[in-house]
């Protein structure tokens, strides 16, 4: 028997002065039973640092022809792909084929790794921005997961603030490569 997903609500409410989005969300994560709570929280910063109306979680992890997050407009043209953990280059130059922008969030002790094996092929795709969270900063964001979950994420100059009821998390994503939110990268 297949183990089931494990259903969070979340209320996401989103105050990015970055990019003057001010917005609540009501979301529905299912947590995969292979998944970490480490991994759903990054998901759900992933879609504050991103949020919009057209911004979707994706299947999840069974499927592999769909990101983790996707923005698509009106068309069904895929504007924002993406994907959180370690993808495989392959699938990433994929990806960058079938989205306008293409944005790989990479977090944990393999991060690092992954990032100077991929770092050379990755640099020749144009439309590809890949961001590191600090593992420190990933596990607390995991102690702050909860079934019923409000969480309120301030973004201001490419710093988050994530709080809870519990505690906060202050998240400074590493830029590797091209740029955070979409916006241009600070000088």
């Amino acid at each position: 028997m297949a183990l089931k997903a494990t259903v969070f609500k979340v209320e996401l409410q989103i105050a990015d002065m970055d990019r003057n989005y001010y917005e609540s969300h009501a979301l529905t994560v299912a947590r995969h039973a292979s998944e970490t709570d480490e991994r759903m929280m990054v998901r759900l910063l992933v879609f504050a640092l991103y949020a919009s109306d057209a911004l979707a979680f994706g299947k999840g992890i069974a499927a592999d022809d769909e990101p983790t997050l996707w923005e698509k407009d009106l068309t069904g043209t895929i504007e924002r792909w993406i994907e959180v953990g370690q993808p495989d280059e392959r699938e990433i130059r994929k990806a960058s084929g079938r989205a306008k922008q293409v944005v790989i969030v990479t977090y944990g002790r393999s991060a690092e790794p992954w990032w100077e094996q991929n770092r050379d092929k990755l640099q020749r795709i144009s439309n590809l921005t890949v961001l590191r969270l600090p593992q420190a900063t990933t596990q607390a964001l995991a102690a702050l997961a909860n079934r019923n979950m409000q969480l309120q994420c301030s973004i201001q100059e490419r710093s988050v603030l994530i709080t809870t009821d519990t505690g906060a998390v202050q998240v400074d994503p590493e830029v590797l490569m091209g740029a955070l939110g979409g916006a241009s990268p600070k000088t």
